[in-house]
């Protein structure tokens, strides 16, 4: 993990208002996401993401004025997604099972789009002061999620708050191992994480 001490995060030049200047600045993140997922954060710049993007470096610092507010956008769009996976699937009050799998289906298409740009994020990309904040922030949120979808499950237990810790651990875990092993189409996979889901907010095993 680098340890160097990197200045405060700089956030974006400007919010995109027109649905021209919205799709460039979409332009800009997935390409941010893609070089650094290829090329980690030693080969990442905004010249390469620039011409990823099919945009101008001007048209790029029109919005984001160094590569750290960059990789902001890119980590905070990461975070929107894995919270939406999360809400999505806990939605209705559907079965355990249901719940599970879709909660394992969206967490490996959210990590399959660039499987190593979360262990780039974390292992190489300098932290300050606004990252962890944003990080922390995501947590909050995260936990809020997990804990509300056990809740619907163990409508009795009072220690739902620790489940959901141990249960998005697990999750992630799992989730971010396999990225890392390229394994996340691997359906024995997916199958014994449903599984363990289901078993462990339920308190007993569950054949899926």
């Amino acid at each position: 993990m680098s340890t160097r001490i990197a200045k405060p995060a700089a956030r974006m030049r400007k919010q995109p208002r027109q649905a021209r200047s919205i799709a460039t600045v979409e332009a800009i993140i997935e390409a941010g996401a893609h070089v650094l997922s290829e090329l980690g954060w030693a080969g990442f710049s905004t010249n390469k993401v620039a011409e990823a993007a099919g945009v101008s470096i001007g048209s790029l610092y029109q919005y984001f004025p160094d590569k750290l507010a960059l990789v902001e956008a890119v980590r905070r769009r990461h975070f929107d997604h894995v919270l939406l996976v999360i809400r999505e699937a806990a939605a209705d009050e559907k079965p355990l099972k249901q719940f599970a799998r879709e909660l394992v289906r969206g967490m490996i298409g959210a990590h399959s789009i660039h499987p190593t740009l979360h262990q780039v994020l974390l292992d190489e990309v300098p932290g300050d002061r606004g990252s962890r904040a944003a990080h922390a922030s995501f947590q909050a949120r995260y936990l809020e999620h997990y804990a509300a979808a056990v809740a619907q499950y163990r409508k009795r237990r009072k220690d739902t708050e620790t489940m959901a810790r141990v249960l998005s651990s697990a999750v992630e875990g799992v989730i971010h191992n396999a990225a890392r092993r390229n394994m996340l189409d691997a359906p024995e996979l997916q199958k014994q994480l449903v599984e363990l889901i289901c078993a462990y907010v339920s308190g007993q095993g569950v054949r899926v």
